[in-house]
């Protein structure tokens, strides 16, 4: 699980949205973190709560992971950690989540897609998961927010990437560009300062809008706040997304 330390978060609050680095957003400074600015990217992010603390109506400080909208046929799913949604409560997917506020809903998840490796033992190279969403007025999520293809087998560090997710110290979002490198054959690693606990599940987004890793996977995402973890996206993490892609 990601530390849940308190950000260092004077100086990243202070950093405006004209200085972030941004592999799906524009150019800027690697391995720094800022607060992310609210555009139609950060849209197709958001936290998740329990349906509980959601329905209570007070959503700030009750978040606990982050996951991003996917494209899919049916314009309903998200990826996340399968970490994240190994409990038993209900939950709620607020993209765009910001300062207590759910900008494009609340959206409830109806069914959990988790892979045989984290179902049967929590085999950390299978931390990745997928949740289809219930329609709001006959639309899907992705009809709402816009959606990143989900795309595996791609060449670890072969572009930086932009990790966006929402510390459970904070109530917005925060984004970090750097190019990954290899962990180990199974498992990639980022260099970002301050993705503290509550980053788990946030995408990976290359320049061209792919999602290319899930922070999670090794030590749920890493044992300390500036260096995270993704599966490295492989077969199983393709036949997860196709059968969560294919449910009716």
């Amino acid at each position: 699980m990601k530390r849940n330390a308190l950000l260092g978060a004077v100086v990243l609050l202070a950093v405006t949205s004209a200085s972030e680095a941004a592999a799906d957003g524009g150019p800027g400074p690697l391995g720094v973190t800022t607060v992310a600015a609210a555009t139609a990217q950060t849209a197709r992010v958001g936290a998740l709560f329990t349906a509980d603390d959601a329905g209570a109506g007070g959503l700030a400080g009750e978040h606990f992971c982050t996951a991003s909208v996917v494209h899919s046929p049916h314009r309903d799913l998200i990826a996340t950690a399968a970490h994240c949604l190994g409990r038993a409560d209900e939950l709620v997917f607020v993209p765009g989540y910001r300062d207590g506020r759910a900008p494009y809903g609340s959206w409830r998840v109806a069914r959990v897609f988790l892979p045989d490796g984290w179902a049967q033992g929590q085999d950390e190279d299978s931390d990745v998961a997928f949740a289809v969403l219930d329609e709001q007025d006959g639309k899907g999520v992705e009809d709402v927010v816009g959606g990143n293809r989900f795309v595996t087998r791609t060449t670890t560090g072969a572009t930086a990437v932009t990790v966006t997710g929402y510390p459970n110290a904070l109530e917005v979002p925060v984004r970090c560009t750097n190019r990954p490198t290899a962990h180990n054959s199974t498992q990639q690693r980022i260099d970002c300062p301050d993705l503290t606990g509550g980053t788990s599940g946030s995408p990976w987004v290359n320049g061209d809008g792919e999602v290319v890793g899930v922070l999670g996977g090794h030590e749920q995402g890493g044992a300390t706040a500036d260096t995270s973890y993704s599966v490295v996206l492989g077969a199983e993490a393709a036949e997860l997304y196709r059968d969560a892609a294919s449910d009716p």
